[in-house]
């Protein structure tokens, strides 16, 4: 019985521990990262309902020259989305139009924002010497719920952000989360896409997914161990744990 009590204490400890494959990030072909060609010059493309914020500019002293280029706020504003953000920004119509001065409609759904910079700037040009135009996606932000340090919505400012850095940003994936399988929902075209990323192996570097899009919903599942340490007979570890503790009251028992 000594011995059975034992195997069982050693059995119920083992089975308690992570081993490195679920939680190391990368390991999985690690040595053929190197050397690996990155996509650097990713940018996330417009869609129906973002809102953008559009700054003009011009090499000229004459800030005049520019401001019939400029949004303007309050009852005259000529784009908007909401009430905050319709003071700061342009809202791509269900159309892929936004509406801006001078010009009228510009389409720019399916445009990146450099491509939108250009396109404004050949544009003004015609009216501006040298225009120099800034794009900002306003409402770029995701969504991250399930095994993270700090859940919740993360807006992006800089219009591009990877998977790695998100889950950094959002306290990286806990102890009780699943490495190898974060789902990612995106909105696409109307119609729902799902794709997963295993963060244990480097083939999510050439991953569709390791780019985020604005509005993603990435989710990361709680482990097995996680679940079921919710209840006590529906897990494993706790039907050890009851055994031994009914084999020592015996052999207590016994011994009196």
């Amino acid at each position: 019985m000594k011995k059975i009590l034992i195997v069982l204490t050693a059995i119920c400890g083992l089975s308690s521990c992570a081993t490195k494959e679920e939680i190391v990030y990368f390991h999985e072909g690690k040595g053929e990262l190197e050397g690996k060609e990155f996509l650097m010059n990713y940018e996330p493309r417009i869609k129906k309902n973002d809102v953008l914020r559009i700054n003009v500019s011009s090499s000229s002293i004459n800030e005049e020259i520019v401001a019939p280029f400029q949004m303007r706020t309050g009852s005259q504003q000529s784009g908007g989305g909401g009430q905050s953000l319709s003071l700061t920004g342009y809202l791509v119509s269900p159309e892929g139009y936004i509406n801006f001065p001078v010009l009228g409609k510009v389409m720019v759904e399916g445009l990146t924002r450099t491509e939108i910079q250009d396109k404004l700037e050949n544009e003004i040009e015609y009216y501006l010497k040298n225009p120099i135009v800034d794009v900002r996606i306003v409402n770029f932000s995701i969504t991250v719920l399930g095994e993270v340090g700090s859940p919740g919505r993360v807006q992006i400012t800089d219009g591009r952000v990877s998977l790695p850095e998100l889950l950094a940003m959002s306290g990286d994936i806990t102890y009780n989360g699943r490495r190898e399988n974060i789902l990612i929902i995106r909105q696409q075209d109307g119609i729902r896409k799902i794709g997963s990323i295993d963060m244990t192996s480097s083939d999510l570097f050439d991953s569709e997914f390791f780019y985020l899009k604005q509005n993603d919903l990435v989710y990361v599942e709680p482990t097995y161990r996680a679940v079921k340490s919710a209840g006590f007979f529906t897990s494993y570890q706790g039907i050890i744990s009851l055994g031994t503790t009914i084999i020592s009251l015996y052999l207590l028992i016994n011994s009196l």
